[in-house]
Parts: structure tokens; sequence; C-alpha cells
């Protein structure tokens, strides 16, 4: 016994001492990066592209990889990349992802990087906005893969990183992001054996890194109601089928299943109508009506019961209004699932890295995230990194997927050591 307890003793003061010298060579190559970086998100920014247009900000990252000596591999589910860094010694293979694309938002900052770019999205002009962070992403994991070629020595395995497109979801009749390129086998050849990811977060102070095992975003999906009535003019209602009215009822008819029949001690659910459409002009009756909405679920059972009732309640509430009633239901986004075994294995590292007082563990949130397709495959943590500045308030920073979100670059050195030091203590554990 007191050998074995030996061994183990000194196998942990060897590997402490392995990860302390890496962390002071991750934080002096992180520091030396940090201004090309902050260069990087910058130019980013200022030339957003929005899902599976990704073309340019794919030839930035493909020669940025190229100059890195990386084997690089291009046009992965359209506009993806996928770098490949073998370290100098066999082991295991680790991928790091970071997303690419913008969003149709017309940025109201005086940013001097500020997007002006202008695009079309759903026939209607719009401004492209890196609105949501994922140029940060991209720019930390362009920052990785620089401090990892530099200690190759050091990778006991191999190292891919894969930039994303389209994880704002494809457009409409197109395949893409991270589901697409898990069909085109990204995480093969080799064959990925877990797989890290982070999210900037606007209201969170720079500094922090904030994780949970387990279920830590929704499942996500989409669903269209279309109701057919009969039309009428606005004067004599007693002539027609309403649909308007029978949407008014649908849709409190769907918050009921929410407010009444989900076990919401169990999980958190949400189900939320963003999109009414029906009618032309004051004084007529339309003969139809859509209604488009997202559903939020962080456990499979309880979606199965949700769209399960949603599919009878919808035509049942039409039926009393005398309409007809359709429902389509998306299969949508998985649960982002951290691997409980390897974010319980890799949570020491944050707290090394960050500082323990720095690593906050939170409850679920109701975003979605397809990082989630890669977790259905294969071990993943994903992890939420501080981006806002500590004097702002929380409740005063400006959300993601809004025109005034804006991040502090000065959380990115963080974002690119936490990256690195899991890679490496995954890798040579």
């Amino acid at each position: 016994m007191k050998i074995i307890v030996s061994v183990f003793l000194l196998f942990a003061v060897t590997f402490s001492s392995f990860s302390q010298t890496n962390d002071l060579k991750i934080s002096e190559l992180s520091k030396e990066i940090e201004s090309k970086v902050i260069e990087w998100r910058r130019h980013l920014h200022e030339n957003p592209e929005l899902s599976n247009r990704e073309f340019n900000t794919a030839k930035y990252i493909v020669k940025h990889l190229n100059e890195l000596g990386l084997e690089v591999q291009e046009g992965v589910a359209k506009t993806g990349v996928v770098g490949l860094l073998k370290g100098d010694l066999p082991g295991k293979v680790v991928a790091l992802r970071a997303d690419m694309d913008a969003l149709p938002v017309t940025e109201r900052n005086d940013l001097p990087f500020k997007s002006l770019v202008t695009s079309e999205y759903n026939g209607k002009k719009t401004g492209v906005m890196h609105a949501c962070g994922h140029d940060s992403h991209v720019a930390i994991l362009m920052g990785t893969a620089e401090v990892l070629s530099k200690m190759k020595s050091k990778i006991k395995g191999t190292v891919k990183f894969i930039f994303q497109p389209a994880e704002e979801g494809a457009p409409k009749g197109e395949e893409g992001g991270a589901e697409l390129m898990v069909k085109e086998n990204v995480l093969k050849n080799p064959d990925v054996d877990a797989i890290f990811g982070l999210h900037i977060n606007s209201g969170t102070d720079v500094g922090t890194l904030k994780y949970k095992t387990g279920g830590i975003m929704a499942a996500a999906q989409t669903f269209e109601i279309n109701i057919k009535g009969k039309q009428a003019h606005g004067s004599r209602p007693w002539t027609s089928v309403d649909p308007i009215l029978t949407s008014a009822s649908i849709i409190q008819g769907l918050q009921t299943i929410i407010s009444r029949e989900a076990e919401l001690t169990k999980e958190g659910a949400v189900i939320t109508v963003g999109v009414m459409n029906g009618g032309i002009r004051s004084n007529i009756i339309p003969e139809s009506a859509k209604l488009i909405g997202t559903i939020r679920t962080l456990d499979y059972d309880m979606q199965k019961f949700i769209n399960k009732r949603m599919n009878e309640m919808v035509p049942a509430i039409a039926k009393v209004h005398r309409a007809e009633a359709t429902i389509e239901i998306s299969k949508g986004l998985p649960i982002t699932y951290n691997h409980i075994k390897l974010t319980e294995k890799m949570l020491p590292t944050l707290q090394r890295i960050a500082g323990t007082e720095k690593v906050v563990k939170i409850s679920a949130i109701t975003g979605a995230e397809d990082f989630s397709f890669y977790q259905q495959k294969v071990p993943g943590m994903f992890f939420f990194l501080g981006g806002k500045t500590l004097d702002v308030k929380p409740e005063d920073a400006a959300g993601h997927h809004t025109p005034d979100f804006v991040i502090d670059e000065s959380g990115f050195i963080l974002g690119v050591k936490t990256m690195t030091a899991l890679t490496l203590d995954y890798l040579n554990d």
C-alpha cells in the first residue's frame, strides 16, 4: 500500500511540476501575441460574413495556419477550415472549435473598427455584425494555434483546430454548421478523443470563466403553425372563421404547457412565439395566419412531452374556433451536454489558469449552441469566457444579438491561455 501511495504522490508531484512549467511558457507566449489576437479580431469584426458565406474569413484563417506550418483542410461544410498540429510525441487527439459567422444585425456604436458591411437576409437589406462574439472566438483559436505550434515538443498527441461556419444556422434550404461538419467527418482522420469550445459572454466580468457539468445549454427547436380560417369583412365577424383570434387562443394555450404541465422543478423549458403573420388591412379578417416560434428544453423526455402536447393542442384549439391548424416542429439543436467525467477532470485546469475564485459554476441557460452536435459523438466541454468591462454593471451590458453588443478585448488572453492549457493537460495526463 505504501508503494502505491508513494508512486501516486510521485506522479502527482511530477504532473504538477510539468503543469507549472507549461503554464509559465503558455503565459509568456500568450502575452507575446495578445496584440495580434486583438488585431485579428478587429479585422474580422470590421469584415463580418453571414452563415455559409464566410469566404474571406476562411482565407484569413488559412493564411495564418499555413504560416504556422499546420496541415490545413479547406472547404469543410462549405467554408469551414481545419488545421492539424502533430506533437513531437504520440498520443490522443483533441479538437478545439471556434465558430466564424456573423449575424444580420446593423451595428450601433462608435468603435473605430465598427462594421459597415451590408447584405441581404431573407429578402431584406440589413447590416452585418459580429453581434455574438464569433470574431473573438476565431481570433482566440488562431492565437491558441500559434502558441501550441511553438510548444510542439510538449504535445503528446495531435491537436485539431476546427473553424466552423454557420453556427447561427444555415440559410433556408442549405445544410451547415456543426451538424454538417460532423456529417463530413471532421471528428475523423484522425479520430478525435475529446473536444473543447468556449463562448465569450458580454455579461460576465473579464477574467472570469463559467462552467457546468451535464446540460449547460438547451436543445432548441423551431415550430411553425399554419391556421386556415374563412375571410370576411371586418364589420361582419360572424361570417368569418377568424384565424387571428384562433392564433391568440393557440398562443395562450401553448403557454399552459409550460405553466401547468411541464415539471419545471426537474428542468426549465420555454415556448416562445416570435413571429405572428396574418392579415393585410384593418377591415379584413384574413383567410389564414402563421405562427413561428422556438422551444427550449434541457431534458429529452420533457422535450418529447412538450412536442406531443403541442401536436395535440394546436389542432384541437383551432377546431374550437371552427378553424383548421397544422404544426411542424423541427429536429433542431441537441442539448449542449458537458461530459461529466471530462468536465470534472479538466476543472482543475480552469481553476489553475484563471484562479479558483474566478471559475464559477452556473445553472443551465436556455440559449442553444450547435457545439452540441460534436458532443453527441465524442466527450466535450463547453464553457464561457468573461468579456464585460469590470466597471460596467451586468444589467447595463448590451446583450448578444443586439446592435450595441461590445466585448472587452482584455479578456482574450485568458481565452488563449485556457484553451492551450486544456489541450496540454488533456493530452499529457
